[in-house]
Parts: structure tokens; C-alpha cells; sequence
């Protein structure tokens, strides 16, 4: 399947979704998730009911430093897998990098990303990061 538009949408919530945690604004950072939204990572399955319950409590999510000396996170690769009307999943890279740019470390997931009433945001994460 191939839908350059689905396909389109996926890259721009996902570049939303890096911006947002990067800029440290937690706000718009959630605003680029679907709820329920799920996270597989660090040997952990966690769901995430609803963003306004997680805006309330957002040390949830984790407030602890990403990783020691992290400042900010970038891109490496994001492809395409599969791409619908309604749903895309990328097989995505991204590094976790220093205040000097130097590479802490680098991860790969893949990213489910749903349309849901008009809107694209990602529904599901599944990476190797901590």
C-alpha cells in the first residue's frame, strides 16, 4: 500500500513530536499523541489513557533526565513500512545527543501514526531506548 499523503502526515507529527520534546514543552509534545497511546520500551508496556490525564500527571510519562548529558534528540532515518488512508507505520532512528552534538546514544523503533477525525497523531511506540 502507498499513500503519499498518509505518508506525508506521518513525517510532519513526527517532526512536531521531536521539536516538542527537544523544546522541552510536554504540551505540545502530548498533543501529537492518540489516546489511548502506547509505549514499548525498557522492558515496559505502558498505556497512556487520555492526554488530559497525563497533562495532569506528566511524571508518568518520565521526568527523570533522558540520559545523562542528553540535550537534545534528532532524526537519523524514518521509512515508510506500510501506509494507508488511516494508519502508517515508520521503522525510525533517532540519537539522543549532548550539548556538544557528540552522539550519547542511537535507538531504532517503529512508530504507529493514526488518522482519527481528521487528525494525524502517533498512536504507538515500540523502541530499544531505555
Amino acid at each position: 500500500m502507498n499513500d503519499p499523503a498518509a505518508e506525508r502526515a506521518a513525517f510532519e507529527v513526527t517532526d512536531e513530536f521531536m521539536r516538542a520534546f527537544n523544546a522541552r514543552d510536554m504540551k505540545a509534545h502530548f498533543a501529537t499523541f492518540h489516546f489511548p497511546h502506547v509505549r514499548i520500551a525498557g522492558g515496559r508496556v505502558r498505556v497512556f489513557a487520555t492526554r488530559a490525564e497525563l497533562e495532569a500527571h506528566p511524571e508518568q510519562y518520565g521526568t527523570r533526565e533522558i540520559e545523562p548529558g542528553w540535550a537534545h534528540s534528532r532524526w537519523d532515518a524514518r521509512e515508510v513500512i506500510h501506509a494507508g488512508s488511516d494508519k502508517v507505520h515508520l521503522a525510525v532512528q533517532f540519537t539522543r545527543c549532548g550539548a556538544d552534538g557528540r552522539a550519547l546514544n542511537t535507538y531504532r523503533a517503529v512508530y504507529v501514526i493514526t488518522r482519527q477525525e481528521g487528525r494525524w497523531g502517533i498512536q504507538a511506540r515500540s523502541s530499544f531506548a531505555p
